[in-house]
């Protein structure tokens, strides 16, 4: 975690450097961009594998609701502080900012891993231990490969939603900002929820009806007209979101031992989120050269919508038919009862 609030803060003094040099270019913003998301994938696993089991899905829906109020507050801010402070005053607050996050990680005590045993291994074996420890395990694998199809059929749609929006409103970037809006709005509310409720008893509920009813409010997008209907539904797809995921967080949380979680839970994010870029690049040419031409950019969209969202319904709801992913969290035991020697 400090390497990658450390990291961000060098990234973030490097854009401001430039800047007060005049040197700032387009493509040093694409490469700390790209610096600072290879960050994040050390942060993630980190953070996750310090929650101790009770109340896991509650520290998982405050993990979201600080990250859909960061998502939220943050273009706000930043529109609203670029003319008094400049971009030089934007990057500085930036700045203090990874610097708070490095200053908070070295004041508040952090317990430990427990002593390593055993001979060490190479680069390798220790990166590949987590995709071991998934497909050794076919309950966790088979709710992996739920939450690929999830997340395809999902970017399948959205990526594509701002287009409709724009397509069908004459392209009113305040529609646009209003459905983004609500949406991060809905994570909110999602994150909060979670954190005063903990989420269902029966974890996967939470994560089959979940998937769906995220999906039922993408799909309705492409059903329905109007900026009231599309913001409405676009909170209603983000409540849903932070449930599903606390859902199923708790479960590898609880099956996974301590020892082990980051480099599981590395694994994991990467199976789930290869699904992520692979839809964003299926949706252009399928909404360019298959929907639109037949029935409008506006319409053709839309359908896509309704039809990603629909499959995603069925999708999720098709859990309840898998006996032994429906029934993971009681066929596998805790990870009390299953400690795996790291390797």
């Amino acid at each position: 975690m400090l390497a990658a609030d450390l990291g961000g803060g060098v990234a973030t003094g490097f854009l401001l450097l430039l800047y007060l040099l005049g040197r700032l270019e387009v493509f040093h913003l694409y490469l700390v961009s790209a610096l600072t998301g290879a960050l994040s994938s050390l942060h993630w696993p980190a953070l996750s594998a310090m929650l101790e089991k009770k109340g896991y899905a509650r520290a998982s829906g405050m993990m979201s609701l600080a990250e859909s109020l960061a998502g939220v507050g943050a273009p706000v801010l930043a529109a609203a502080l670029l003319k008094p402070l400049g971009l030089g005053g934007v990057f500085a607050l930036d700045l203090l900012g990874a610097g708070a996050a490095v200053l908070t990680l070295l004041l508040v005590p952090i317990p430990g891993l427990p002593p390593r045993t055993g001979p060490r291994t190479s680069l390798r074996e220790e990166a590949l231990y987590g995709f071991r420890f998934i497909l050794e395990r076919p309950l966790l694998l088979g709710l992996q490969l739920m939450f690929f199809g999830i997340n395809l059929l999902t970017a399948l749609g959205s990526t594509v939603l701002p287009a409709m929006v724009l397509a069908k409103t004459g392209m009113s970037e305040a529609t646009l900002a209003l459905v983004r809006s609500a949406a991060g709005l809905g994570g909110v509310a999602g994150g909060l929820l979670l954190s005063l409720w903990g989420g269902p008893r029966k974890r996967v509920h939470g994560v089959f009806l979940g998937m769906a009813l995220s999906s039922l409010a993408l799909a309705l997008m492409g059903a329905v007209e109007g900026p009231s209907a599309w913001a409405v539904l676009a909170f209603l797809e983000s409540l849903f979101i932070p449930v599903l995921n606390g859902s199923n967080q708790a479960i590898w949380q609880a099956k996974v031992p301590l020892s082990v979680q980051g480099k599981v839970f590395a694994a994991r994010r990467m199976i789930a989120w290869f699904a992520n870029p692979l839809g964003m690049a299926l949706a252009g040419p399928l909404a360019d050269g298959v929907f639109a031409p037949r029935y409008g950019q506006g319409e053709g969209i839309a359908l896509m919508l309704l039809l990603f969202g629909s499959l995603g319904v069925l999708w999720g709801l098709s859990g309840y038919l898998l006996p032994k992913v429906r029934e993971a969290e009681r066929l596998l035991p805790d990870a009390k009862e299953n400690q795996a020697a790291a390797p």
